[in-house]
């Protein structure tokens, strides 16, 4: 679904400006993405499984020539490997993907309801892993990044929480891909935010971008959603080549238990 034109304000010409494709990127946190990476001058395709979601998001946005809306689903690798198909045939290239598109069921292992699990486990770890299969051939020439969305849930662990099971996933995933394209000139970078008001979060939060500030803390914890600044702006990583640290492992959050935000650039 393409739009009508937008002003380019970086002064890089459309050809030359970098391309990212968000998964999950009609509403909460990868909207909140696209929103900052369109107003840096990216070109951004983004993926959902909601037609009129995405429609709504393009809609809102003033439907910008930069964006790129594309139905399918992030767990289904034919859907995958057509997003970044047309991307690269919309944008000419690729720059960064973010691997954004996940939910939680918010059931335990030993009470739950098995009947939401499967599509839990393969959107949350089979879809980063076949979003960089899919594109790491298009990053390989622009030596770009890999951005993963986990969560503190990857962290920390929860009684029986099934959802924090597959962001220990992602984690590894991220440190594992590192492992493999660090000497392709491909970076990876793990966001691990703590609660953030999304749809897939708060009934009432549909209407509103994915937003969230620090916590307010005890000595032993942090806890709340993080209503506030737009979550995109408040984490310490950027998208592209540039955002290689000298440091491959630095990370940025509250080292005590509880919620909060960790952030990992595992990256050449």
């Amino acid at each position: 679904m393409d739009s009508p034109a937008r002003n380019d304000t970086t002064g890089v010409s459309m050809t030359d400006s970098p391309v990212a494709l968000i998964t999950g990127g009609g509403s909460g946190i990868g909207a909140a993405v696209a929103r900052q990476l369109l107003d840096k001058g990216w070109r951004v395709a983004v993926t959902g499984r909601g037609e009129e979601r995405l429609r709504r998001f393009a809609k809102e946005l003033g439907e910008p020539e930069e964006l790129l809306t594309l139905t399918g689903n992030a767990a289904v690798y034919d859907d995958v490997t057509t997003a970044v198909e047309r991307t690269l045939a919309e944008f000419g290239r690729l720059d960064t993907v973010v691997a954004n598109a996940g939910f939680a069921t918010g059931d335990s292992v030993a009470e739950g309801d098995p009947a939401g699990w499967t599509d839990m486990v393969l959107t949350n770890v089979l879809g980063p892993a076949l979003l960089i299969r899919a594109s790491i051939g298009a990053l390989k020439e622009t030596r770009g990044r890999i951005v993963l969305v986990g969560s503190v849930a990857g962290f920390v662990p929860t009684p029986g929480n099934i959802y924090g099971a597959t962001k220990y996933a992602v984690t590894g995933l991220a440190e594992n891909t590192r492992r493999e394209v660090t000497d392709w000139g491909v970076g990876v970078t793990l966001i691990a935010p703590g609660r953030v008001e999304t749809p897939s979060g708060t009934p009432t939060a549909a209407s509103r971008p994915a937003t969230c500030s620090p916590p307010t803390r005890s000595p032993t914890r942090s806890s709340g959603r993080w209503p506030g600044r737009p979550v995109s702006t408040s984490t310490p990583w950027s998208y592209g080549p540039s955002a290689s640290p000298t440091d491959p492992r630095t990370r940025d959050g509250p080292p005590h238990r509880g919620e909060g935000r960790r952030t990992r650039t595992v990256s050449r």
